[in-house]
């Protein structure tokens, strides 16, 4: 998971370390010249107060033979070498972070996130926060700037994931203390996963102790009821259906009475995921959502599909407005900057990550976690 974009940031970290290395050498051969016109100097200061001196009459004093025991050890001071105070003065030394060094460092970084499905404009923020943070900071010799860079780079991508974020189980348990049903919906284009991570929360749902209904509001794709009917019937929930082409909104909107009578909790309802025109996909979501009043709108997409799926993710957010985001195919992500875009242009969170064919691979999303396997 993610192997890409580890691999590459090794490289960065080891490129930025070759960089420094040849710093360090450079600000190690200033302390040594430091450290001689200190010497010289003092030995000029020496010679000028010697000058100045007038000499003293000689003094008869008596010597008495002192054992080398006796004498007090207190007055003897170590001889400090050049080695130890270029050391000290090498380590008292302070670089730097200027625009110059980020100039030279940030452009492959860039690349790397460009390569790893980071969207543009997200990459260009990150950059700017770097920049922002580190220029002027300092840091010592021995100090390293990437560890400095890649810390500050999880800081920033933590801040995105975390955007807006809210705990998925939390909201259903207080949401259902207001009203019961809660109204689902699940926005995407077909193939990247929806139905079935439909099927997954509806098992994850029910684990929890909450009854569920399931509404085929995609009446457009061949196969889509069949598909979800079989998921019902393995979970044993109930289906709520009408035939291929039906109005989408009042499938839902039966699927909403049905658990209204039954008192069933949540109603997780499919939508169609293309239709001949966009269009004519966004006037039917925009029919359904005034009819229906969902409680949620989750997007899914698959983590794989990259800049596709962070596409896809601005266009439903900005044609309907989406509350958050499900991506599925995580297990098989080589690069994992899906999911930082995402929530960057959104501005929503992830909620779930689908990482297996089981109804129980969807597992919650924690930003902790994708940094932690980005970078660990």
């Amino acid at each position: 998971m993610f192997k890409f974009l580890k691999e590459k940031l090794k490289s960065f970290r080891k490129k930025v370390e070759e960089i420094e290395k040849k710093e360090e050498e450079r600000a190690v051969e200033e302390a040594k010249a430091e450290e001689r016109v200190e010497a010289v100097s003092k030995v000029e200061e020496k010679v000028e107060a010697e000058v100045k001196a007038e000499p003293a009459p000689a003094a008869k004093v008596e010597v008495k033979e002192t054992k080398p025991a006796e004498k007090d050890k207190k007055l003897v001071k170590p001889r400090i070498g050049i080695k130890e105070k270029v050391s000290a003065l090498i380590l008292r030394r302070e670089i730097v972070i200027d625009e110059g060094k980020l100039d030279e460092i940030l452009p492959e970084l860039e690349i790397i996130l460009l390569e790893s499905d980071v969207a543009f404009e997200v990459v260009e923020e990150i950059s700017d926060k770097l920049r922002q943070r580190l220029v002027g900071r300092t840091k010592k010799v021995g100090e390293k700037l990437s560890d400095i860079v890649l810390d500050e780079l999880r800081a920033i991508i933590k801040e995105i994931l975390d955007t807006n974020k809210f705990d998925f189980d939390a909201y259903i348990e207080e949401a259902l203390k207001e009203k019961k049903p809660l109204n689902i919906i699940f926005v995407g284009v077909n193939g990247t996963g929806k139905t079935t991570t439909i099927a997954k929360l509806a098992k994850r749902l029910t684990d929890r102790g909450y009854s569920v209904v399931l509404a085929a509001g995609d009446t457009f794709r061949a196969g889509a009821i069949e598909q979800l009917e079989e998921h019902a019937n393995r979970l044993g929930v109930k289906l709520i259906k009408h035939k291929a082409g039906a109005d989408p909104a009042a499938v839902i909107y039966d699927a909403i009475a049905h658990a209204e009578s039954k008192g069933i909790d949540v109603v997780l309802a499919d939508t169609a995921g293309r239709m001949h025109t966009k269009k004519n996909l966004i006037d039917q979501l925009e029919k359904i959502k005034r009819v229906t009043k969902p409680d949620l709108t989750i997007f899914v997409d698959e983590s794989i599909a990259g800049n596709d799926a962070v596409e896809r993710a601005r266009m439903f957010n900005e044609a309907v407005g989406i509350d958050g985001s499900i991506l599925t195919k995580l297990d098989a992500d080589p690069k994992g900057g899906t999911a930082i875009s995402i929530s960057y242009v959104t501005g929503k969170p992830v909620l779930f990550i689908g990482v297996g064919q089981e109804y129980d691979d969807l597992v919650k999303f924690d930003s902790d976690w994708l940094i932690k396997r980005i970078f660990d």
